[in-house]
């Protein structure tokens, strides 16, 4: 609707009232000027009265208007966890030298972002954060990062949902190789082939490609063929001879693949440390 604007308008003046004592009538919405002393200014009373109810409410809304503050920031901050992206923790070399981790250094810290998955599926070359989606993916020791104490613990998991605390989940980063309908399958004298035709993948850590040039072309894990179910990918880490990815999990129900369900972004960038700050490009390694 248009904005509508409140008017005024001024009285007639009172021709009795003019000639009667002498004074003026202002229009509406001006201070009367005339005879009376006070008129209709305020007086000092008034105006510091009025300065003390202004700071009186001001101070009694404060805390409401921190809390409305914090709780917009709150939905934000769970609306773009939840639709957009997120940041994550590189622990280990699994990934390398495409993405840096390992005990003692400053790891990598990526983002990843949800919105390519809402409308289509993940492929061949992208860089994937998922939960391990069966028992098999477990790391056996993974300390938990939630507090023994109960109390604790639930704050930690409410802050989980919008993104101040991480999930209590076990959660890794690999890439993608192959996708629904697609037959996977590595044998040291071809190496790793989709569809019967070999990978062509620069990405790989050079001790890796070394070895599988050398020495074994499955870096000693032939697994297949496995026919990955539509919907979901099977995934591998760029330092082979480092990584338990989907090969490692071949005997389980999904046969190592990963369920689009639990994937949970597509990385997209490297955003510390600084020094090695860039994009994180999808390289499809049926291409070529």
């Amino acid at each position: 609707m248009p904005e509508q604007t409140n008017s005024q308008e001024t009285p007639e003046p009172d021709d009795s009232a003019s000639s009667a004592g002498g004074s003026s009538v202002s229009g509406a919405g001006e201070p009367a000027q005339g005879d009376g002393a006070r008129g209709r200014h305020a007086g000092p009373e008034e105006v510091a009265g009025d300065d003390a109810d202004a700071k009186k409410q001001k101070k009694t809304n404060w805390p409401l208007e921190v809390a409305v503050v914090v709780l917009v920031a709150l939905v934000l901050t769970f609306c773009l966890q939840t639709f957009v992206g997120r940041q994550w923790y590189v622990p280990s070399e699994s990934m390398e030298p495409t993405l840096i981790g390992c005990a003692g250094c400053t790891g990598d810290r990526i983002v990843t972002q949800k919105i390519s998955y809402f409308t289509g599926d993940p492929q061949p070359g992208d860089v994937i954060v998922f939960k391990g989606p069966t028992s098999s993916w477990d790391v056996e020791g993974r300390p938990s990062v939630r507090s023994s104490n109960t109390v604790l613990r639930g704050i930690q998991e409410a802050l989980s949902y919008v993104g101040l605390q991480p999930p209590d989940e076990n959660d890794l980063v690999k890439r993608v190789v192959a996708v629904g309908g697609q037959t996977i399958q590595c044998r040291p004298e071809t190496g790793v082939t989709v569809n019967g035709k070999k990978l062509n993948e620069p990405y790989i850590a050079d001790t890796a490609k070394e070895f599988a040039a050398n020495q074994d072309a499955c870096w000693g894990k032939p697994f297949g063929p496995v026919t990955v179910p539509e919907g979901n990918v099977f995934a591998m880490g760029d330092n082979r001879m480092f990584s338990a990815d989907s090969r490692y999990h071949i005997e389980d129900r999904l046969q190592g693949t990963i369920p689009k369900a639990d994937i949970r972004g597509k990385v997209v960038a490297i955003i510390y440390p600084f020094d090695r700050w860039q994009t994180v490009k999808a390289i499809n390694p049926q291409q070529g």
